[in-house]
């Protein structure tokens, strides 16, 4: 596969806050109101939680925090006040700042990118839209999502043992009993998101089942 820079990156989450945006501006209150696939959140949480790891960002986030005593509880605080906000503001909002680039010592620009992806399929599962994420991005969420130390995306450990492999890119990640299936499955079940694992077949599906999704 081509190596990818940084300035790519940054395009491509730019690029799929826009499709975010549109997509959720789409939708009506009952559509809002759905469940998503990230527990404990309508569709609308998760699409003012996009707004908010652009605005709040990972000082917010750890700011937040330590007041509420943990990282996960700051991160549901701030979505859930953003989701407040009337949907046209949360749209705009996402419009204005789709081009803001996010990076760190630590996840570097991939992580915002799988953010994305993953909330994008969060969203378009639970209302049966097809998700299918741009083959070049997903493969890049994926290379990220299985080095070893996505903390917050997937649990430490939690791939060890395993060989994912994406049948309509042509690229595995890992090494040990196979995971079969294609990457937009693979992405969000990594992730635990089990509406995903039923596109997915192979040996290893038992241990993923268990170390992922419960």
């Amino acid at each position: 596969m081509a190596d990818y820079d940084d300035q790519f990156v940054f395009a491509a989450v730019a690029d799929q806050r826009r499709r975010f945006a549109s997509l959720i501006g789409d939708l009506d209150a009952a559509q809002l109101a759905t469940p998503s696939l990230c527990a404990g959140w309508d569709l609308k949480t998760v699409a003012a939680h996009v707004v908010s790891t652009v605005l709040d960002g990972m000082p917010g986030f750890v700011q937040m925090a330590f007041r509420c005593g943990g990282l996960s509880r700051g991160i549901d605080v701030l979505a859930r006040r953003r989701a407040q906000a009337p949907i046209a503001e949360i749209v705009a909002a996402l419009h204005a700042n789709a081009d803001r680039p996010i990076t760190s010592p630590v996840f570097g620009p991939r992580g915002p990118l799988a953010d994305i992806l993953v909330h994008s399929g969060d969203v378009r599962i639970p209302l049966g839209m097809s998700f299918e994420p741009n083959p070049v991005q997903a493969v890049l969420a994926m290379d990220f999502l299985t080095a070893g130390w996505p903390i917050g995306f997937v649990p430490l450990g939690g791939l060890r043992g395993i060989r994912l492999t994406a049948r309509d890119v042509g690229r595995s990640w890992g090494a040990g009993v196979k995971v079969n299936g294609p990457v937009a499955a693979l992405l969000m079940s990594v992730c635990g998101r089990r509406a995903a694992l039923d596109a997915l077949d192979g040996p290893g599906m038992t241990v993923l089942r268990r170390r992922l999704c419960g």
